[in-house]
């Protein structure tokens, strides 16, 4: 593996513009309001976190590609997807979500160097002729902006292959005044490849002024953002906000991805609902009519083999452990196709057409 993962206590770490977004909250709301929970639930670190419960998962799963540049393995390169890989040039973050599924992993932050080889190996001939987009993710790339416009200038002159960047940061949500020319310079004058702006917004308090300013800002440039959601107890597991939320997605124009269930990750019990009670939830929110058709997100779970949409069939059965045991579509030869150093993991199953199954931990209600 080219990333340890580190079994410490996560910090909590809080900027000081989302501090001053929750004094004002509780001065104007009080500390029991759906806003104010929405932010400390994700942000504050809760007692609750050092119970002993059946999440005992350190990261979602693993996907590391073991790449050798000048007789040293590259960090922060993943891959479980056959169009698709992921780069991490740093794991650091502006603030730390108490449900982060990098929370264990090794801190670091890639030299230049690293990042070229990195765009040696994404446009080299094993990967030129599949490899169409990157996630570029963290950590927080947005927070080291001269390093990320290396990058994107070693991928547009070592892997002209790939076509799509996708982005991936909170600082939107979390320190939008961090976002300022430096960050918008990486975007400007690329003409030959896409940008998207992956982000995360679980309540709708989360579109701040700061934060629907610097969103317009990448819309007028032409970045398309969507959302990849996280459904958590407490914020924003109930109808009205999760239609307050993609009501404010669609004004805003941010796309709608994922709906996330959150992962068993160690310390997260207090934070994650049943799986059926997101089903309920899901089915009410897109096919009631009470948000536009266009953003409407597809709920999924983050298991050890990688995310599986619930369609009808996924869930097969659930066990007295309540552990339920999905099935995806992805073909175990595929899998080692694209990354050939995955090992199956032992929560996971190969059935008899030779399609992954894997057992994941159910949250809990009430």
């Amino acid at each position: 593996m080219t990333e340890k993962v580190l079994k410490t206590i996560f910090p909590e770490k809080i900027t000081p513009f989302l501090k001053r977004k929750m004094e004002t909250i509780i001065r104007e709301k009080g500390e029991n309001s759906s806003d104010y929970r929405g932010l400390a639930l994700q942000y504050i670190k809760s007692e609750y976190e050092d119970a002993d419960t059946e999440e005992n998962n350190l990261r979602h799963y693993d996907a590391e590609l073991d790449v050798i540049a000048d007789g040293r393995e590259l960090k922060g390169l993943e891959r479980l997807y056959r169009r698709s890989l992921v780069i991490a040039p740093t794991t650091i973050c502006v603030a730390h979500c108490r449900y982060c599924l990098r929370a264990n992993y090794e801190i670091f932050t890639l030299s230049e160097k690293q990042m070229t080889e990195i765009a040696k190996y994404c446009g080299s001939s094993k990967l030129r002729d599949k490899l169409q987009e990157v996630l570029i993710t963290g950590g927080d790339p947005l927070i080291i902006p001269q390093k990320l416009h290396y990058l994107m200038e070693s991928m547009i002159e070592y892997a002209p292959n790939v076509k799509i960047f996708r982005i991936a940061t909170r600082l939107l949500t979390q320190d939008p005044n961090r976002i300022d020319n430096n960050v918008f310079e990486i975007f400007r004058e690329k003409p030959l490849i896409r940008f998207e702006l992956a982000t995360q917004i679980n309540h709708p308090i989360e579109f701040f002024p700061e934060t629907v300013d610097k969103m317009q800002a990448f819309s007028e440039m032409g970045v398309k953002i969507y959302s990849q959601n996280v459904l958590l107890k407490g914020v924003n597991d109930n109808i009205d906000t999760l239609m307050d939320l993609y009501d404010k997605m669609r004004k805003y124009d941010i796309e709608a991805h994922y709906l996330f269930h959150s992962i068993p990750l160690k310390g997260s019990h207090h934070l994650r609902t049943t799986v059926v009670k997101g089903l309920r939830l899901i089915k009410e929110l897109v096919n009631s009519g009470l948000v536009s058709g266009r953003v409407k997100p597809m709920y999924a779970a983050m298991t050890d083999i990688g995310k599986i949409t619930f369609y009808d069939g996924t869930i097969l059965t659930k066990d007295s452990r309540n552990r339920l045991l999905l099935q995806s579509a992805i073909s175990y030869k595929n899998r080692l196709a694209w990354n050939p150093n995955w090992v199956l993991p032992k929560t996971a199953e190969v059935d008899d057409e030779g399609l992954l199954r894997v057992w994941y931990l159910d949250g809990t209600d009430g």
